[in-house]
């Protein structure tokens, strides 16, 4: 429904024919002119409302607007996609915005236990933020170092999917909201350990066998190395022959200019021909 692939299926079970394929909801967005920072952005304000409403002890109106901030998550990459602006600056906002949403909803949280005279408690939802936070940022450190490091019980989706669930018991069962947030932690903790044995494996086994770092050194590192190397085998006094001058004065001859030229390029500097 939210990318268009739903729509009435024919007798045999067959997909719908194209003419009667329905639009979907990013299609009608785009046409309406909404676009998907539009909807990041809104995502965004609707949590700052649904951390009001748990600290106001509102919890089913919360639970509705933790659904409909998911369909928000969902329909902006999907807008972005067909309106043709999908961009790494769209998906950096994307990231940065649900970092916000989710301090927004576990701060409401804590300002929830806080109002109800149990600062202990208010621990609890900011653990899981904490923990989630470490989540994501296994996440983008390792593919920024070429790992993956996705997976897990409790990514961003299923920790929305299970507060919701939480709050909406804890409306009727007060008593059971506590226990199930220290649940939510312990998931989190275990995914945010798993991910770091994942991406730690990976790295041990990219380490070269002589040993140093874990992962491929780029070749420019070998070569500023082998030049470092290089340079400290030539004796100084060499190296102020080759800076000064033998003679000290002088044009120096072309014979004498080459030598300086392979002296230089031993330590891996270069030496002006006119010098």
């Amino acid at each position: 429904m939210i990318d268009g692939r739903r729509g009435r299926k024919t007798d045999d079970g067959g997909a719908p024919p194209p003419a009667r394929s329905r639009r979907s909801i990013g299609q009608h967005l785009v046409a309406l002119g909404v676009s998907a920072d539009a909807i990041t952005a809104l995502g965004v304000v609707l949590a700052a409302v649904t951390a009001a409403l748990i600290g106001f002890h509102w919890f089913i109106p919360a639970v509705a607007l933790i659904i409909i901030g998911g369909l928000m998550d969902t329909l902006d990459g999907h807008v972005a996609k067909v309106a043709g602006t999908a961009s790494s600056r769209g998906a950096y906002f994307d990231s940065v915005a649900d970092r916000v949403a989710d301090a927004a909803i576990f701060g409401g949280l804590a300002w929830y236990f806080i109002r109800a005279h149990d600062p202990t408690a208010a621990l609890v939802p900011i653990g899981i933020l904490a923990v989630a936070s470490i989540v994501s940022y296994q996440r983008a450190k390792a593919e920024s170092l070429g790992f993956s490091a996705q997976g897990g019980m409790m990514e961003r989706a299923e920790r929305l999917i299970f507060l919701g669930a939480t709050l909406f018991i804890a409306f009727f069962a007060p008593v059971v909201l506590v226990p199930l947030l220290l649940a939510l932690l312990a998931l989190t903790t275990a995914t945010c350990i798993g991910r770091f044995s994942r991406v730690w494996v990976q790295a041990t086994a990219t380490k070269p066998a002589a040993g140093g770092m874990g992962r491929a050194v780029p070749r420019r590192w070998h070569t500023d190395r082998s030049r470092r190397d290089r340079r400290d085998l030539v004796p100084l006094s060499t190296r102020l022959r080759v800076v000064f001058g033998a003679s000290g004065a002088g044009t120096p001859s072309r014979r004498e200019r080459a030598g300086r030229r392979r002296s230089a390029r031993a330590f891996g500097h270069r030496i002006d021909s006119e010098r």
